[in-house]
């Protein structure tokens, strides 16, 4: 089990830029894949994107193509999530997720049932 703490949210004016940061605990960090979902007000949780354990694979959700982009630095424990010309649609708290699984692709985490650990989320809000 990997223990995940998120950081970074705000809020940013639309057209901005944030990086995220999810710390992970645990040796096996390495190993697996992670991702980011997110969920906002009254609707449900949705995958975002995520790397595969890897590394050499990723994938994102349609809405946020070409302008996210998440990596991760296994040195020190953490995935990250750059996100740039925020739209307000993207307000949301965002979660960070682990697989279930070791070594796994980044497809392996595609849904809240494919994640095997969560962080606390972070506020992430987009004004105009």
């Amino acid at each position: 089990q990997v223990q995940l703490v998120e950081s970074g949210g705000g809020l940013v004016q639309a057209g901005g830029s944030l990086r995220l940061s999810c710390a992970a605990s645990g040796r096996t960090f390495s190993s697996y894949a992670m991702g980011w979902f997110r969920q906002a007000p009254g609707k449900e949780r949705e995958f975002v994107t995520a790397i595969g354990w890897t590394g050499s694979s990723t994938s994102y959700a349609d809405s946020v193509k070409g302008r996210f982009t998440i990596s991760r630095h296994n040195a020190k424990n953490t995935v990250y999530l750059q996100m740039n010309n925020l739209k307000p649609e993207d307000t949301a708290v965002y979660y960070c997720a682990a697989a279930r699984f070791q070594f796994r692709s980044a497809v392996s985490l595609a849904t809240q049932a494919d994640a095997g650990s969560w962080g606390q989320g972070t506020q992430v809000t987009v004004s105009w």
